[in-house]
C-alpha cells in the first residue's frame, strides 16, 4: 500500500478521534478502495471494534436516472437512514472519503432529473450533525479520474502525482508531525472565530464582483472553527483540510445578490459553473448558472429550507489551499480556499435559547464559494456601524 495513503488514513483517524471500542462507518465511492482499506487499518489500530465500509457507485446512480420512472427518483429506502441512525445511537465514529471518481458522468442527462435523486446524501446526516452524537471527519481521496479533471494538461501519471503532492501539502502531511501541525493551525482559527464572536455583529455585508449581499445574524450567534466536540465532549475535526471560521445566519434576513467565484461540485459529481443567486427576505428567488442549474434547483427543492442559508463561512489567505491557485472541483477543498455560504441546514448549536428553533432546517446542505481577493467583508453592528472584517483576504479585526 502507498505510504502516502497510510499517512493520510492515520490523519483521518486522528481527525475523527476514533476511540477504542467504537464502530467506525467509512463512506466512500468505488475508486476510493485503497484509502478506504488504509482507513480501516488505521481505525483498527486505534482500537475500533468494527469498521463498516459503505461504497457508493455513481454509475448505478446514472442507470437509475436514465431508466427509472422519474416519479421514483426521490425515493430513498428507509433502511439507509435507519442504518445511520443506529450507528449514531451507538455513538460511533464516521470517516467520509471525498474525491471525484467519475468526472462528468451525468452531464448528458436531464439535469432536472439528476437533481431529484439526492443520493448519496441522506437527510439523516444533517440531523445527526446537529445532535452532535458522532465524532467524524471528511478527508480527500486522490484518484486518477479526479487528477485528470484538475490537471487536464498533464498525462494521467503526472496529474495523479501532482494531485497527491498538493493533497499532501494542504493536509500538512509534509510536516514532521501532521497532527501537531493541525493542532497549531486550529488554535489560530479558533482565535479568529473568538474575535468575530466577541463583536456580536447584527449582520455581515459582502461586496465584490457580482456580489452585493447582506446576511443577517442571530443576536446569540457565535462563530466556530471546524474543531467540534460531540454532545459527550469528544473533540474531533470534521473536515481536513479546514481553513474556515463559520456561523449560522438568520434564514429570514439575507438580501441582495451573489456570484460564485469557483465551480460548485454537487455530491453526485455534477459541476455547476457560473452560479448567480438573488435573495429576497432570506429566500433565493432567482438561481441561475452557466451550466447545470437545474441539477442545483432540483437539489434545493427538497423542502422550504433548501433555498435559505444555513451557513456563512469566512476564509483568510493564510491557509494552504488558496495560494495554490488550483480549482480542485471538490467542495471539501475549494470551500477552504475561499469564503463561502451554504444553502440548507444550519447549526443550532451555534446559537442560544429561542434562536435555536429559528435556525434553518433542511434535508440538504450545499456550500458554494463566493470569496476572492476582491471580496470585501464588513460586520454591521446593531446601531448600524460598519466594521471592516476582511480586505484582500486579511483579517481587519
Amino acid at each position: 500500500m502507498d505510504d502516502r495513503a497510510t499517512r493520510l488514513a492515520e490523519l483521518a483517524a486522528h481527525g475523527a478521534n476514533v476511540q477504542e471500542g467504537q464502530i467506525v462507518l467509512v463512506n466512500a465511492e468505488l475508486g476510493h478502495e485503497e484509502l478506504a482499506r488504509a482507513v480501516a487499518a488505521a481505525a483498527y489500530e486505534r482500537g475500533a471494534k468494527f469498521v463498516d465500509v459503505n461504497y457508493f457507485d455513481p454509475h448505478v446512480k446514472r442507470a437509475r436516472i436514465e431508466h427509472a420512472d422519474p416519479e421514483t427518483l426521490e425515493y430513498v429506502p428507509p433502511w439507509y437512514g435507519d442504518r445511520m441512525r443506529q450507528h449514531a445511537d451507538e455513538r460511533g465514529a464516521r470517516i467520509n472519503l471525498a474525491g471525484v471518481t467519475a468526472p462528468n458522468l451525468l452531464d448528458d442527462l436531464d439535469t432536472s432529473l439528476v437533481g431529484r435523486d439526492r443520493l448519496p446524501r441522506l437527510k439523516e446526516q444533517g440531523e445527526i450533525v446537529t445532535e452532535r452524537s458522532t465524532n467524524w471527519c471528511i478527508v480527500p481521496a486522490p484518484t486518477r479520474p479526479w487528477a485528470t479533471l484538475v490537471f487536464p494538461e498533464l498525462s494521467e501519471d503526472e496529474a495523479h502525482e501532482r494531485l497527491w503532492q498538493q493533497i499532501e501539502h494542504v493536509l500538512r502531511l509534509d510536516e514532521p508531525d501532521p497532527a501537531a501541525a493541525w493542532d497549531e493551525r486550529m488554535a489560530v482559527l479558533n482565535e479568529s472565530a473568538e474575535r468575530l464572536a466577541q463583536r456580536r455583529f447584527d449582520a455581515v455585508e459582502l461586496r465584490g464582483p457580482g456580489t452585493e449581499l447582506t446576511i443577517g445574524l442571530f443576536p446569540t450567534a457565535t462563530w466556530w472553527a471546524a474543531a467540534f466536540t460531540t454532545a459527550k465532549g469528544l473533540r474531533h475535526l470534521p473536515n481536513l483540510p479546514t481553513e474556515e471560521v463559520f456561523t449560522t445566519p438568520d434564514p429570514a434576513r439575507t438580501e441582495g445578490y451573489v456570484t460564485s467565484t469557483m465551480p460548485l461540485v454537487l455530491q453526485d459529481g455534477t459541476i455547476v459553473r457560473g452560479l448567480r443567486v438573488r435573495f429576497e427576505g432570506g429566500t433565493a428567488v432567482e438561481i441561475e448558472a452557466d451550466e447545470n442549474v437545474e441539477a442545483l434547483r432540483g437539489r434545493l427543492a427538497v423542502d422550504e429550507g433548501g433555498r435559505r442559508l444555513g451557513e456563512l463561512a469566512l476564509v483568510d489567505r493564510q491557509g494552504r489551499i488558496g495560494p495554490l491557485g488550483t480549482v480542485f472541483y471538490e467542495t471539501l477543498l475549494d470551500e477552504n480556499a475561499a469564503s463561502h455560504i451554504a444553502f440548507g441546514s444550519g447549526f443550532p448549536f451555534l446559537v442560544e435559547g429561542d434562536d435555536a428553533s429559528r435556525v434553518n432546517e433542511s434535508a440538504t446542505h450545499v456550500d458554494f464559494m463566493i470569496g476572492s481577493p476582491e471580496l470585501e467583508v464588513d460586520g454591521v453592528t446593531a446601531d448600524g456601524e460598519r466594521v471592516p472584517v476582511l480586505r484582500g483576504g486579511d483579517w481587519q479585526i
